[in-house]
C-alpha cells in the first residue's frame, strides 16, 4: 500500500515538473518573440544608406558609363565612398571580390558591396541570363536594373512586369513572384530589413543541388567579414 502511494507521488510529481518545464518554455519563447517584435519596430534606426539616393545613383551610373557595366561599377563605388564616411558604414571596395549566387533555381554572380544586420548592398547579375523564384523575404528589396531587362510577375498576374535600365523593381518583405533576367542583365541591389533571415534561401541551393562548397564558403566569409567589421563601428 505504501509502495503504491508512492509511485502516485512520483507520478504527480513528475506531471507537475513536466507541466513547470512547459510553462518555462512558453514564458521564454513569449519573451523572445516579444523581444524580436520590438526590435522590428526600431530596425529603421540603422539604416544607413537612402533608397532614394541609389536610385538616383543608379540613374547616374548608367548616365555616366554608358554600355560599360564596369564603369556603372565603378561609379557607384565610388559615389557612395565619397557620400558615407568610414566610421558611418563598412563599404566593401574591392570590385573584384565576386562570387556565383545559386537562388530559388536562378543562377548569377554577385559582387557584395555592404552587409550588415539590416542592410545589404550588391551587384547582382549574369550575361547568360537566368530565371527562378524569388524567395519570400524578412527585407525589403531595391532591384535598380542597370544593364538589360528583368520581367516578373506575381500569381493573377496576366501579364508580365517589364523593368529596364534606370528603372526599380521594389519586392515589399513577404512578397514572391517568378523573375527572369535576360541575356546581359545586371542590377544594384538593395534590401533593408533582417538580413540574416535571408541568408538560408541564399544557400539552400547550394546545399541541396549545386554542392559548389567553394562558393559557400567565399560566401559566407565576405558576408561574416563585412558583417562583423560594421559590428565594430556600430553599425548593425
Amino acid at each position: 500500500m505504501a509502495a503504491g502511494k508512492k509511485t502516485s507521488k512520483t507520478k504527480t510529481e513528475s506531471s507537475q515538473n513536466s507541466l513547470l518545464t512547459w510553462i518555462k518554455r512558453l514564458g521564454f519563447f513569449s519573451v523572445l518573440a516579444a523581444t524580436f517584435a520590438w526590435l522590428d519596430t526600431i530596425k529603421d534606426r540603422w539604416y544607413v544608406l537612402d533608397p532614394g539616393h541609389l536610385h538616383e545613383l543608379a540613374q547616374s551610373a548608367i548616365a555616366s558609363s554608358p554600355n560599360d557595366t564596369a564603369g556603372m561599377i565603378n561609379h557607384i563605388v565610388a559615389n557612395l565612398t565619397e557620400t558615407y564616411p568610414s566610421n558611418k558604414i563598412r563599404l566593401n571596395t574591392n570590385s573584384k571580390e565576386w562570387v556565383f549566387n545559386n537562388a530559388g533555381g536562378a543562377m548569377g554572380a554577385m559582387y557584395i558591396i555592404h552587409a550588415s544586420i539590416t542592410e545589404y548592398l550588391i551587384i547582382f547579375g549574369t550575361p547568360l541570363g537566368t530565371e527562378g523564384h524569388s524567395g519570400i523575404h524578412t527585407a525589403d528589396d531595391y532591384f535598380h536594373i542597370l544593364v538589360g531587362e528583368q520581367w516578373a510577375f506575381a500569381p493573377g498576374q496576366l501579364e508580365m512586369e517589364r523593368y529596364t535600365p534606370g528603372m526599380v523593381h521594389l519586392m515589399p518583405r513577404g512578397v514572391a513572384k517568378q523573375y527572369k533576367m535576360h541575356e546581359g542583365c545586371w542590377a544594384m541591389e538593395y534590401a533593408r530589413g533582417w538580413i540574416p533571415l535571408m541568408l538560408p534561401f541564399g544557400f539552400a541551393d547550394t546545399l541541396t543541388s549545386t554542392l559548389d562548397i567553394p562558393t559557400l564558403y567565399n560566401t559566407v566569409r565576405i558576408s561574416a567579414r563585412e558583417m562583423s567589421k560594421n559590428l565594430f563601428i556600430g553599425k548593425i
